[in-house]
């Protein structure tokens, strides 16, 4: 017998109980994933004798990782549809529409005929409620299988993966893996939305961040078209999936993989410049946002640099120097100090920083404010006055918010909305997150500037994430540039540092449900060992060090 805490309660079960058997049958179809000490598991993982003493807790969509699985588990429902309809098609999932997959055939399939059939054939499988089972095979039995269900691409990956051993997940006769856990049946898929999205479809999903709840799509256009580009980029590039960026680095062109990716953000740097001084006659303000680890630090000087070398004389501004003392921001929020959210805007000084701007795009001589973080009080800061040749540049995660810059008129500010949207997946039916490429960043460069271990990193992540949702998100729609900040090479620098760091982290150790889920994919990336090859201005140095900038 097998000592567990379940449901708060402390029982014994029987070597080899399944988590599903806990739980009451009515219940099932609502479950996702459980968590087994630090770990999460499928809900028919066995229990045995290492797991004695354990506390296994069951994951609803309000977890982010149950909420991963559940989204992977319509992937993998929606490929089985295709595959019994149509087999001979092969699909691609992607993440370039915003908080939704996008599912993408060959070029000659019609889609937008097909749809109403996958639909019907997605709720066929979810009313059977098939089970979902995990196997384990060779690399070889994976090889034959894959091959039988057409899904050859799958094969690529194989080669990089370390172990001998294959993870597949069967339903039926049907066998496919997505990169992550599954929910033990069919049935439990109950909530999503398929709609034709020319040229494809689009799958909406519960949200975690949302309370489980499937978002009111939206149009965005802005967003979109950078995610379209980035697609497109990395067809025309052969840059689409991890084989194909490791393949570049194994024939002997990293330098050039290198360069052109850093190429590709030079260009949009000249666009931005072009677009700025085109209109610098109204220009006044650029305000510059994007969420944490986007690399704003670099690409302000960068920009500036582009700006001046067309004569345009930019000066930066501080937003955190218009900070209110903690003593008036609990006042203002009417909350003790361990409970303040130090990310409101109402946290900033909007009157006096409004205020400031105006003077200064008069004409005026203004003394700007100084926040002396180390007193946590305002103090004098520098005097200066701009000219008409001088735009104001402003960065930080209000700074595309019209209230923050109300005075000024819109015909006057210039926003840019800076985030990586790297469009890479493992395989066709696996696409890598975009928050985890940025996850990874904050881990190396808290590392190597910050004396911050990955466990502390992740703890505060989520925190971070929520201050996005509300503060960054819902403004990057008014922006009139987006900047993709994703360097297609990054990952294969980054894992020298950041996998070591994850491994450190014990599977006892509550870090460990975002570590794993991160190694998964960075330890299938070849590594770039010399580091030398990177330019001194590249972003990716705001990182892992040796920035000409300093940052």
């Amino acid at each position: 017998m097998i000592k567990i805490k379940f449901n708060d309660k402390e029982m014994c079960v029987e070597n080899g109980t399944r988590v599903l058997e806990l739980v009451d049958k009515d219940q099932r179809k609502n479950l996702v994933v459980c968590q087994v000490g630090a770990q999460v598991k499928e809900l028919r993982y066995a229990l045995s004798e290492k797991n004695d003493g354990m506390q296994i807790q069951l994951l609803n969509l309000s977890n982010i990782e149950a909420g991963k699985a559940y989204e992977a588990s319509l992937r993998y429902i929606v490929a089985m549809a295709f595959y019994n309809l149509y087999p001979d098609v092969k699909i691609k999932f992607t993440y370039n529409v915003s908080r939704s997959i996008f599912c993408q055939a060959n070029k000659k399939f019609n889609m937008s005929r097909a749809v109403e059939s996958i639909k019907k054939e997605v709720k066929r499988l979810i009313d059977q409620d098939l089970t979902i089972e995990r196997v384990t095979v060779t690399i070889d039995e994976a090889k034959e299988i894959y091959t039988k269900y057409n899904l050859t691409d799958k094969i690529e990956i194989l080669k990089y993966r370390p172990e001998n051993t294959v993870h597949l997940y069967k339903c039926g006769d049907y066998y496919n893996y997505m990169s992550s856990y599954m929910v033990p049946s069919t049935g439990c898929i109950h909530n999503y939305s398929i709609t034709p999205y020319s040229p494809g479809m689009i799958i909406q999903y519960p949200r975690y961040e949302l309370d489980a709840q499937i978002p009111v799509f939206e149009e965005e256009t802005t967003y979109g078209r950078t995610l379209q580009k980035a697609m497109r980029w990395a067809e025309k590039t052969k840059l689409q999936t991890i084989p194909d960026i490791n393949r570049k680095i194994e024939d002997g062109n990293t330098l050039e993989f290198v360069q052109m990716c850093e190429t590709r953000h030079s260009e949009q740097l000249t666009y931005l410049g072009d677009a700025i001084e085109s209109d610098i006659e109204n220009i006044r303000l650029v305000a510059i946002a994007g969420p944490s680890s986007s690399g704003k630090t670099t690409f302000c000087n960068r920009l500036r640099i582009e700006l001046l070398s067309r004569g345009i004389n930019p000066v930066m501004i501080s937003m955190d120097d218009y900070y209110f003392e903690k003593a008036k921001i609990c006042e203002i929020q009417n909350q003790p100090l361990e409970l303040l959210d130090l990310e409101h805007i109402n946290c900033l000084d909007i009157e006096l920083f409004n205020k400031d701007l105006f003077d200064l795009i008069n004409g005026e001589e203004v003394t700007l404010p100084h926040f002396n973080f180390q007193t946590g009080r305002r103090e004098s800061g520098r005097t200066i006055r701009v000219d008409q040749s001088s735009p104001i540049i402003i960065e930080g995660i209000h700074a595309l918010n019209e209230r923050l810059t109300s005075s000024i008129p819109k015909h006057q500010k210039f926003k840019i909305f800076i985030a990586p949207q790297a469009q890479v997946n493992v395989d066709n039916h696996s696409p890598l997150s975009i928050t985890n490429l940025r996850l990874i960043r904050r881990i190396v460069r808290d590392m190597k500037f910050r004396n911050c271990p990955a466990a502390t990193t992740i703890d505060m992540w989520q925190s971070v994430r929520n201050g996005e949702f509300r503060w960054i998100y819902p403004n990057q729609e008014d922006a009139d540039f987006v900047f993709n900040s994703s360097l297609s090479y990054e990952l294969c620098v980054l894992r020298k540092q950041a996998l070591p760091a994850l491994r450190e982290i014990k599977p006892t150790d509550p870090q460990y449900l975002v570590a794993n889920r991160l190694i998964k994919y960075l330890k299938y990336f070849r590594p770039i060992e010399d580091e030398s090859i990177i330019p001194c201005n590249s972003l990716l140095r705001e990182f892992i060090g040796g920035s000409c900038f300093k940052v």
